[in-house]
């Protein structure tokens, strides 16, 4: 049993023993002595606790929980019972508030119990207040409430590997999985089929499909998986979302109006195979909200396209590259995913779907965030 506390080994001592567990590189021992020391350094903060004893569970001992800390608190005996888990997810942190009460009830002595993970997301510490469990993660995320004490300090900081998570499901590949997905929240995909559709293997749908599952915003059933938190998710992409990467070019045209309109379906529709050549050009940003959800007009108009489709676009819309004032913006993305969710609002006018048009939007400052609102309250809500 490996103690923290007054009396456990002194602070030299003590960090030559934390040491020594990292370098036997058991990744589970070594995540509850980082949470015991996250815990003792939290509870010495507290100036009404006059002791603590806090020990980790001996390997090979499954006891019910990871951690036991014994403390006066004014003269008062506590209990604090913790749980420790490498994943802060909702989907495990769920599980594990479940097994924590288990513990507690059966334990019958009023301890509190303590879910403690490297890092908690909001979502996960609405999860603990709602099942009335204290929460302490490594990037100092706190709510501990027990025998006269309360504790609750929020930090903004993410540790950098649940930013590279979350940006991971919003990479092209998994951006084909969501888009499909998001066209009917509600509809249960077998795997086979989605991957299909989406364009992906198997194997991605699959790492897809956890990820959502572990956030909850997904859900599996006997028909397939389906998404259970549409909003959410949407929400999630437009924080985490960067635009397309490619190559921006800048143009003028002359053409207003219903006269540039007759020639935008024109360039469209040469440059999507239906006339003079074979490639993509697509309506793109405030240009694609026009057509989905009218809000607010600009003087710029906004196109995705390939290179056979920019030159379809230059024809057509008779563009000229200029070193300033330019009027019509084209992008070049090397995500060809864009592509393959393109709506048809209106004969001829090919535009980016909805979710696209409204996370491009969301982007792009003040004005397009307003015009993404209006765009999701209009095209993107999804009753049950």
């Amino acid at each position: 049993m490996v103690n923290y506390g007054e009396n456990s080994l002194d602070g030299v001592h003590q960090k030559a023993h934390f040491q020594r567990i990292l370098k036997m590189g058991n990744p589970v021992k070594e995540l509850e002595h980082r949470a015991a020391e996250a815990l003792r350094e939290l509870l010495e903060q507290v100036s009404a606790i006059e002791s603590m004893d806090i020990a980790c569970e001996p390997a090979g001992l499954d006891r019910g929980v990871d951690i036991l800390a014994h403390i006066n608190v004014a003269g008062h005996r506590h209990t604090l019972a913790c749980e420790v888990k490498a994943s802060g997810q909702p989907r495990h942190v769920r599980m594990a508030l479940l097994q924590l009460r288990d513990y507690v009830t059966h334990r019958g002595d009023g301890a509190t119990p303590l879910f403690i993970a490297p890092y908690l997301s909001p979502e996960a510490q609405a999860l603990c207040r709602e099942q009335g469990i204290g929460f302490l993660d490594l990037e100092g995320n706190t709510r501990l409430v027990f025998d006269g004490v309360f504790i609750e300090r929020r930090v903004a900081s993410k540790p950098p590997v649940e930013r590279r998570d979350l940006k991971s499901i919003f990479k092209p590949k998994s951006a084909q999985v969501l888009r499909v997905m998001l066209r009917d929240p509600w509809r249960a995909w077998r795997v086979a089929e989605l991957a299909e559709v989406a364009e992906v293997s198997l194997g991605h749908i699959s790492n897809v499909s956890t990820a959502l599952r572990d956030r909850e915003w997904a859900r599996v059933t006997p028909d397939g998986v389906s998404l259970a938190e549409p909003d959410a998710l949407l929400d999630a992409w437009r924080d985490a979302y960067e635009p397309p990467a490619g190559q921006r070019l800048g143009f003028y045209t002359t053409l207003h109006g219903s006269a540039f309109e007759d020639a935008a379906r024109q360039a469209l529709a040469a440059a999507n195979g239906n006339g003079k050549g074979n490639g993509q050009a697509l309506f793109a940003s405030f240009s694609a909200a026009q057509w989905l959800a009218p809000y607010a007009r600009t003087g710029s108009q906004y196109f995705y396209a390939d290179d056979a489709g920019l030159e379809a676009l230059r024809h057509e819309l008779k563009l000229s590259t200029t070193s300033k004032g330019d009027n019509v913006s084209v992008i070049l993305p090397k995500d060809r995913g864009l592509f393959r969710d393109a709506v048809e609002p209106a004969p001829g006018i090919v535009c980016t779907s909805p979710v696209q048009t409204y996370l491009d939007l969301a982007a792009a400052g003040e004005r397009g965030r307003e015009a993404a609102d209006h765009l999701r309250q209009e095209r993107l809500t999804w009753p049950r």
